[in-house]
């Protein structure tokens, strides 16, 4: 018996041979032990953004694709039948795009929400809810309509066209994509444990509306130690648009303050491709 095992007893020794090999023998534990010990590469770029420029790791970041889906970028969908102006929001899907693409190319993960309820609208709030109510009278969640392609769909449900993501910013095979039912993407979803699984420390948002389901995502993601940093014309706001401060400037001004970074897609792509070489993190 070696020195070592002579400070321990019988009893103890025995709990870790045992433990030991049932590690060995778990071919998943075994696999989280080596990527845990394996040395994490690191991809430092500087964004410049509001109201400092901010260094993150390509390696620990993500990109969120917040609510880009038919029912409220798109002729037919359900802002545009309530008659509301969606031009901001289509003005944020071509500089999205050229993110996702540059975001894609570095290996950073993308993540798409999409906001709708199932098809018995079970989960979109109490019926006897007055707001509810109201929403529901200026939206008409559920109702039955033609697609502009000419397909059945129901606004605001799942798995339909309306809630589809805007063609321009499909989906590719590698990205993540996650329905929420209320405006934060971190109420009663994955995200968070998600994001936690991958090692994610910061967090890229593009999406609308920028005041409601884009902010409150936002917040969500400060109160949970993450990084957040939103791309200003990548997103969108109907409320308030074209009076003289919108709601849309009042949400980034307050992400700014108190939540996070603002920047834009031309500075995130050039501190994509500025990026230092890779490092090692060794701690």
């Amino acid at each position: 018996m070696s020195k070592q095992e002579k400070g321990f007893s019988r009893r103890q020794v025995l709990e870790m041979t045992v433990g030991l090999s049932g590690l060995a023998m778990t071919g998943a534990v075994g696999s989280m032990f080596a990527q845990e010990a394996k040395r994490t590469p690191t991809r430092i770029l500087t964004i410049d953004a509001k109201p400092e420029p901010i260094a993150i790791d390509a390696a620990k970041t993500a990109v969120i694709v917040v609510d880009m889906q038919n029912d409220f970028g798109a002729e037919g969908g359900m802002f545009q039948r309530a008659g509301i102006d969606i031009s901001m929001i289509q003005a944020a899907v071509a500089p999205t795009a050229k993110v996702l693409a540059a975001a894609r190319k570095e290996g950073i993960k993308v993540i798409y929400l999409k906001m709708a309820f199932k098809p018995d609208l079970s989960d979109a709030g109490p019926s006897d809810s007055a707001r509810f109510a109201r929403r529901l009278k200026i939206f008409k969640f559920g109702t039955r309509i033609k697609s502009p392609n000419g397909a059945d769909s129901r606004i605001f449900i799942r798995d339909t066209w309306n809630t589809d993501i805007l063609p321009e910013l499909t989906p590719k095979a590698e990205d993540i994509v996650l329905y929420k039912h209320r405006f934060s993407g971190f109420y009663q979803t994955e995200l968070d444990s998600i994001l936690k699984r991958l090692g994610i420390k910061h967090l890229i948002f593009t999406g609308c509306t920028t005041s409601v389901c884009v902010e409150s995502t936002i917040r969500d993601a400060m109160f949970r130690d993450y990084e957040p940093v939103l791309l200003a014309d990548c997103t969108g706001e109907p409320i308030g648009y074209g009076l003289p401060r919108s709601n849309h400037e009042a949400s980034l001004l307050t992400i700014q303050v108190s939540f996070g970074w603002v920047s834009n897609s031309n500075d995130f792509i050039k501190g994509l491709e500025a990026r230092p070489i890779a490092a090692t993190n060794k701690s």
